[in-house]
């Protein structure tokens, strides 16, 4: 147990969170402030307030303690027989006992630093207390598990909504439902987990006979631990209460975002509510504008990629367009775009919807279609403002992409988005919404395909020696082309179950230059421009996946997951 004054602990403490990043001089001011008139360990307050998670604040307990982290799913099925102590008394200190044997307990707690609990079990059991650290909402479902009736933390709070609520009434009714502590609770814990196992998005889908929750990770969709179907209508005007949407409409699909602090972090959640059969199905976007980093190498580019691209994004007129599906970061990679072009002596407008995150020194326009101002017609407007350089969220129609393209004859640089499958089919999509050949050659200077996928973890992916018919199937001499081939598998580790953390990118890069030209002049299918492009050194998605995989950054099965070759 640590010796040291409460204070001088926890100066310590917040030392160590400044110094990684995860707590602002500003909150532990505040945090001070109010730890002076209501006491307490600060700690406690800190993850109380929602300023530091409780897995941040546990890693710096234990690195600063020099106590060892539990995760509640690694402790025994049953607790330690030879321990009887109150559940009340463990979840009023937030602790509980995972293990014995003759001399010691092994007890789990949340705030190492409070000394009297541990002293009352060393005086209850008559033997030593080993101190390990846990979250403190793991340690509350331990309890639950080992004391209670093996309720999660979501099932004692549904037990918690009174019968009236589980009935689908007026309007009324339901805001007022919405509104009350247990259904508010349950809202704010889908999203605390969500954040707690860094999902990108929540998926809320009502059945005929049940309410399902699924989290999107590292792109992978899992299902969740689920509230009741009867409460289904209760959750759902919590959250069109929260996004400020109108909950008396439930036949039209509508839109909104909640701003939201959980787990210390600053959270912009887009929501959209569409009608189905059983009820509204919902989906919140979680971005966290803390944690999101507008650098080229941490995106995935590659000594091979990064200047070609840059020598396209420094012309001075001319769209540069970004391709891939939904949630495959083609945003993010404008973004960096525009960070890296951002000099005082640029002006840079953009029109975007939504506008996903605030960067200093630019103009941001979110557009708003109920009320006329569309991509086109602020693209119209802007024009007139002298920008040197329009980003355009995404060219969805011909009105849009005419636009664009006179923009950029008149010496700006615009950056886009387009929902194509590959690079190549970016021409093609642009000649299919009918923009002329000759206005498309003479403006487009390069298309980014982009996917994402799974990132290895890296301290447990396993590696091993690749089969001969493994190098034959996905030809991985053509990148290697002597010596052992190596790739990696992943391995569960603490940090995550499938040994997966985050995402990177793949992608190719199609320069359009003078026998590109010439193949779209001639309408040819995005596969013969593909197959010029590769025999002027250009890198496909799949072999830039390869390669990739190859450094041990992921897996084939995660690039054949997302790229065509599947």
């Amino acid at each position: 147990m640590p010796d040291a004054a409460p204070d001088a602990l926890d100066a310590r403490i917040a030392e160590a969170l400044l110094a990684r990043g995860r707590l602002k001089e500003a909150d532990l001011a505040r945090a001070e402030r109010l730890r002076a008139e209501t006491g307490g360990g600060l700690p406690a307050l800190l993850v109380k307030l929602g300023m530091v998670s409780e897995r941040d604040m546990a890693e710096t307990l234990g690195e600063v303690l020099g106590l060892p982290l539990l995760a509640a799913k690694d402790c025994p099925d049953t607790p330690p027989a030879g321990v009887q102590l109150s559940a009340k008394f463990l979840k009023h200190h937030a602790l509980c006992p995972v293990g014995e044997d003759e001399r010691t307990v092994t007890l789990l707690c949340a705030d190492p630093q409070e000394t009297y609990p541990v002293d009352a079990v060393r005086l209850a059991t008559g033997r030593e207390v080993r101190l390990v650290v846990g979250l403190r909402s793991e340690i509350a479902d331990l309890i639950e598990r080992y004391y209670g009736q093996g309720r999660s933390a979501l099932g004692a709070i549904v037990e918690d909504v009174g019968e009236e609520a589980r009935e689908e009434d007026d309007v009324e009714h339901l805001r007022d439902l919405a509104s009350e502590a247990p259904v508010i609770r349950l809202v704010n814990l889908l999203i605390q987990r969500a954040v707690e196992q860094r999902a990108s998005d929540i998926h809320i889908e009502p059945f005929e006979s049940r309410l399902k929750v699924r989290y999107r990770i590292d792109g992978v969709l899992v299902d969740a631990e689920s509230p009741p179907a009867a409460l289904t209508a209760a959750v759902i005007s919590r959250i069109k209460i929260m996004a400020r949407l109108n909950i008396a409409e439930r036949r039209l699909p509508q839109d909104g975002r909640i701003m939201v602090r959980v787990q210390g972090k600053e959270l912009d959640l887009r929501v959209s509510t569409v009608p189905t059969q059983h009820g509204e199905s919902v989906v919140m976007r979680l971005l966290d504008r803390e944690s999101v980093v507008f650098d080229f190498q941490q995106l995935g580019f590659t000594e091979e990629f990064l200047p070609k691209f840059l020598k396209v994004l420094d012309q001075p007129h001319g769209i540069l367009l970004v391709t891939g599906p939904t949630g495959s970061g083609k945003t993010t990679t404008l973004y960096t775009a525009l960070s890296k072009l951002n000099t005082d002596d640029v002006k840079i407008i953009t029109v975007e919807d939504p506008v996903e995150y605030q960067l200093e020194g630019i103009n941001q326009i979110q557009a708003r279609p109920q009320i006329g101002l569309d991509f086109a017609a602020a693209l119209r407007s802007i024009v007139r403002q002298d920008p040197d350089i329009i980003m355009i969220g995404e060219m969805r129609d011909l009105e849009t992409a005419r636009i664009a393209i006179q923009s950029a004859l008149t010496g700006h640089l615009v950056l886009s988005t387009l929902h194509t499958n590959s690079a190549a089919g970016g021409i093609t999509r642009l000649l299919d919404m009918g923009v002329e050949d000759y206005l498309l050659t003479s403006t487009v200077n390069g298309i980014l395909g982009q996917r994402l996928v799974r990132r290895l973890e890296p301290t447990h992916a396993e590696r091993y020696e690749a089969t001969p018919e493994e190098i034959a199937k996905f030809g991985l001499r053509r990148l290697q082309p002597e010596g052992p081939i190596h790739l990696y598998r992943p391995r569960p580790s603490a940090l995550t179950p499938t040994g997966y953390l985050g995402r990177t990118t793949i992608m190719e890069f199609l320069v359009v230059d003078d026998a590109i030209r010439k193949l779209v002049m001639q309408h040819a299918t995005s596969s013969e421009i593909e197959r010029e492009a590769r025999a002027r050194g250009m890198r496909t998605m799949y072999e830039d996946g390869l390669a990739k995989a190859l450094a041990g950054l992921t897996t084939i099965e995660e690039v054949l997951r997302v790229t065509e070759e599947a």
